[in-house]
């Protein structure tokens, strides 16, 4: 890889945001395998819009080589017997995938979602008179197919492409070649295997094929509950990085000395899989991706709620609440004061942020924390390293030309992808070049990468207009403490997990799951 251009002063504004955003994030986040868990004070109290992870990859799928797949999760911390509603993302929400495949900092595509939900109102005879049942499911028979009769709600969605503005672009709905029409079920959460005997059978048949607006390939599209893949443990990690062992390749233990906080959780998964030259459309090869979702800006509750599944009257502009490309960004880079604003904000307007980014204060925390285990922060300011990493993509990795610096996941579509089973959990780190920070799989250990380019690592192999003495400890193998492997996942779309059931005996189906890993 060759080093980075130097940066003017203009440029380094533009980009310092996001960069320090995703390097630094990597610092105080040790087993972080995600990204936004109620990242930010709004958010946190909107979990059904909520982005948790965004995952852009080239398919390993034996066979589908030629598409990439795009995973947004939503909704964190579910847990499998969260009943008797589960979790059902925002009707009146919009969630979106956004690309850029012009090396710019906006969208020239978005695929749109909504979502609508559908009471049956099913009712029972008791004493002669007809009473309406408390339940998603009403016992009639297993749950077995979409759209069943088994349920009293049913949950389905759209999706659109638009091209340019996502508000004033061109749009055209995605339709569904498996039936028909454009509208999508989606399968109801695990709620249990007496509602559903073979939970894994019954979401593979919420796998439809897609035809997109001006694409003559097939894709897919799947958008139901998972295991939630992001690996963390939370509270050790937030109370100043508490973890048994110091975060450095000191002990070779501490590879694994962290418990998985998220082991129980699920998650929402809206997963798509597209032809690469529909996503790249002749331009660049490499394409940029973030997630945002959006809500109506006025929310109004009634005195006195209407029968039916919402209490609310929601008008107004739609106000984007959520966004996320790359990982770790806005939970430890961004300042809390500005967390909101930095989830309502778009890429082409990250100049604002630029100071968390020139002036990180995570790597100079962790030399606090670590200083006598022989963590130092780096020396170089501003941290050019973190730009090439960050906003630009790297040189000869997964820059695109004349890129405008911005914070967002970014994709080399002609790197070949590596099959389950050989990729390596350190991405680019590792010899792997399919991997992080070139997209992202689900089993890239996005934490140990981003705490070692955030120490300095690139600087080790002068990369990014910095040199080893700017990096004191930048050659450490500094890792979070929660091991990943790419075999902790299916091979296949929708390549994350079938979830953590809520019946029967939770603890045993999370204790087969730890087994299996």
């Amino acid at each position: 890889m060759s080093a980075a251009p130097a940066c003017h002063a203009g440029f380094r504004r533009l980009l310092a945001p996001a960069m320090l955003a995703a390097a630094t994030a990597a610092i105080w986040a040790p087993p972080l395998h995600a990204s936004s868990h109620r990242e930010a004070p709004f958010i946190a109290t909107q979990p059904q819009v909520d982005g948790t992870d965004f995952y852009m990859f080239r398919s390993y799928e034996p066979g589908r080589e030629n598409y990439v797949t795009l995973i947004a999760n939503y909704l964190p911390l579910q847990d499998g017997y969260g009943g008797p509603n589960y979790f059902k993302l925002d009707p009146n929400a919009v969630y979106e995938i956004h690309i850029s495949n012009d090396g710019g900092a906006s969208e020239n595509l978005t695929f749109q979602f909504r979502f609508q939900n559908t009471l049956d109102d099913n009712q029972l005879t008791v004493g002669g008179k007809k009473v309406s049942i408390p339940l998603v499911q009403n016992g009639s028979q297993d749950v077995a197919e979409p759209a069943s009769s088994a349920l009293n709600v049913h949950e389905t969605y759209t999706v659109d492409l638009i091209r340019g503005p996502r508000r004033a672009g061109t749009r055209m709905p995605v339709m569904n070649t498996t039936k028909g029409g454009t509208t999508f079920d989606k399968p109801v959460d695990n709620i249990g295997n007496k509602t559903i005997s073979n939970y894994l059978a019954y979401s593979n048949k919420h796998v439809w094929d897609i035809r997109i607006p001006g694409c003559t390939e097939i894709g897919r599209v799947f958008v139901g509950q998972r295991k939630d893949p992001f690996v963390v443990n939370l509270g050790e990690t937030f109370d100043l990085v508490n973890i048994k062992y110091p975060a450095t390749e000191l002990n070779p233990a501490a590879e694994f000395a962290t418990t998985d906080s998220l082991v129980d959780k699920n998650v929402t998964a809206l997963e798509l899989e597209v032809p690469i030259s529909c996503l790249t459309e002749g331009k660049s090869t490499i394409i940029g991706g973030w997630t945002t979702a959006s809500v109506p800006a006025t929310r109004t509750m009634a005195a006195t709620p209407n029968s039916g599944l919402d209490s609310s009257a929601q008008t107004g502009e739609l106000v984007q609440v959520s966004r996320l490309g790359m990982p770790l960004v806005n939970e430890v880079v961004i300042g809390l004061k500005d967390k909101n604003r930095f989830n309502a904000s778009e890429p082409k307007n990250d100049g604002q942020f630029a100071d968390y980014v020139t002036n990180p204060t995570l790597p100079a925390l962790l030399e606090i924390l670590f200083g006598g285990a022989g963590v130092k922060a780096p020396t170089n300011f501003p941290r050019t390293d973190l730009v090439a990493a960050f906003l630009t993509g790297v040189p000869g990795i997964n820059q695109p030309a004349n890129v405008v610096a911005s914070e967002m996941l970014r994709l080399n579509t002609t790197i070949a992808p590596v099959p389950r089973g050989a990729q390596s959990r350190l991405g680019v780190l590792g010899g792997d070049t399919a991997g992080f920070p070139n997209g992202r799989r689900p089993g890239d250990d996005v934490v140990d990468i981003e705490l070692r380019v955030a120490m300095g690592v690139l600087c080790t192999l002068n990369i990014g207009g910095c040199k080893p003495a700017d990096a004191p400890a930048g050659s450490l193998h500094y890792t979070d403490g929660a091991y990943i492997r790419d075999t902790y996942f299916p091979a296949a779309f929708p390549f994350l997990g079938s979830p953590i059931p809520g019946s029967p005996n939770e603890d045993n189906a999370i204790k087969s799951l730890v087994i299996k890993r």
